[in-house]
């Protein structure tokens, strides 16, 4: 005889399988239209962000990993590390990085499985895609020299109070972490701090400047780094390649393998950078993979993080596309709602902006234009910096992720200070401003 108190689960999950299938809307022109949509914005995330952004924050979660050691990060981001230290170095690091709310994800689980604070790990979290210096100058420049600075401010801000609010919610969570780093012995140094930091400069400088999107404005600096984006990015892994091989044991034969088919690619289709970009990809897969030795811990600890969550975000960006489309497109909910909704300058539409910047994907740079369509259609000034400074830094998928690294509970007080801190601060400008 069955024992229904453990076969109802996989009933219950049977049974709604079932019924989604059965009333699947197919045929409906919305539903229809959102299933094209997600299934296109996936298409374009695989394109665009996982081989550019993803694939080297991987390598560099996997570095933080194998070649920086637990009690040096515990010393200065760990909850015994001075608050000053761990919290500045956590709240400037987006104007490094740049990054978005999926690409910084690597890294956020890296650091914080290394022994990481919470508070330190929840500020970087918000600050690596909200703390950019383009996206901040592009705001001035587009939507006005008031909300880019409103922008900056705020971001700043937001990221040091966020973690400081995580760090004191679950303070009580975190005394295993201070017990744990008290028990650590100091750092050994295994490489000077220089080889250690050109190692994660380079790889940084590869994400970076991969990912440099082109400016409005076709002068100035910004708009010259974006020319010869492609350029400074070779750079950066001519750099890594020198590096892995006088200090991290790469042979020098790998590095030419790795280079010959680079290089070939490049000259040969220089309308298409990003077939060199994969073969070297490729080539430091191959060569890394294989290897015995802390080349090939690095790439096991890449991998790691590919396999948690690689699949995790595509699901999401999946999901995000079926509800609320592309820009310029719409999934289940229709846009001329959320214009709605977020018009004018009271709570209700700042809050509004807050959930729905919280729930969609924005790629590096790509609020600005989305915003300034919606201020167009009566979108106010508080909304306005609510949307800036909750979008960047959540989307659905991200939440997914975060949660497997940190827990739902953790997870869902992150999302609700950081809707709440983007509500109040809306509301603080948009009364300043009117």
């Amino acid at each position: 005889m069955l024992d229904w108190k453990k076969e109802w689960k996989p009933l219950a999950w049977m049974t709604a399988a079932f019924a989604v299938f059965f009333w699947l809307p197919v045929g409906w022109p919305r539903f229809d239209g959102a299933v094209v949509e997600a299934l296109a914005l996936t298409r374009w995330y695989a394109r665009e962000h996982v081989l550019l952004c993803l694939v080297p924050a991987f390598f560099i979660a996997g570095a933080i990993a194998s070649f920086v050691s637990q009690a040096a990060v515990m010393k200065y981001l760990g909850p015994k590390a001075p608050k000053a230290v761990a919290y500045g170095v956590a709240s400037v690091s987006g104007t490094i990085l740049a990054v978005c709310s999926c690409t910084v994800l690597p890294l956020f689980a890296g650091i914080h499985q290394m022994g990481a604070g919470l508070g330190p790990a929840t500020t970087f979290l918000y600050s690596g895609p909200a703390v950019n210096v383009l996206a901040v100058v592009l705001t001035a420049s587009v939507l006005g020299a008031k909300l880019g600075a409103a922008r900056a401010i705020g971001a700043m801000l937001f990221a040091v109070v966020v973690g400081a609010l995580m760090a004191l919610i679950f303070r009580r969570s975190e005394r295993d972490r201070v017990d744990a780093a008290m028990a650590l012995p100091e750092p050994d140094a295994v490489r000077p701090l220089g080889q250690v930091a050109a190692f994660f400069a380079a790889q940084v400088a590869v994400l970076v400047f991969a990912n440099w999107a082109r400016p409005d404005e076709p002068s100035g600096v910004w708009f010259a780094i974006w020319q010869a984006k492609w350029w400074l990015t070779s750079a950066g892994a001519v750099a890594l390649g020198v590096i892995l091989v006088r200090w991290y044991t790469l042979a020098a034969w790998k590095a030419v393998a790795i280079a010959i088919p680079t290089v070939v690619l490049a000259l040969a289709r220089p309308e298409h950078p990003e077939l060199a970009f994969v073969a070297g990809v490729i080539g430091l897969t191959l060569a890394t993979a294989r290897d015995t030795g802390e080349l090939g811990e690095w790439f096991a600890s890449s991998w790691g993080y590919a396999k948690q969550i690689l699949p995790l975000l595509l699901g999401g960006v999946l999901i995000a596309g079926l509800l609320l489309g592309r820009p310029g497109s719409e999934g289940l909910i229709p846009s001329d709602w959320v214009a709605a909704a977020v018009g004018g300058n009271g709570f209700t539409a700042t809050l509004f902006a807050s959930v729905a910047g919280a729930l969609m994907y924005f790629a590096t740079l790509t609020e600005v234009p989305i915003l300034q369509g919606l201020i167009g259609a009566g979108m106010g000034p508080g909304p306005s910096l609510a949307l800036l400074l909750a979008g960047p830094a959540l989307s659905l998928p991200n939440m997914i992720v975060i949660a497997s690294v940190i827990g739902w509970k953790k997870t869902s007080a992150y999302i609700a200070l950081v809707v709440v801190m983007a509500t109040l601060s809306g509301l603080i400008y948009g009364t300043l401003i009117a």
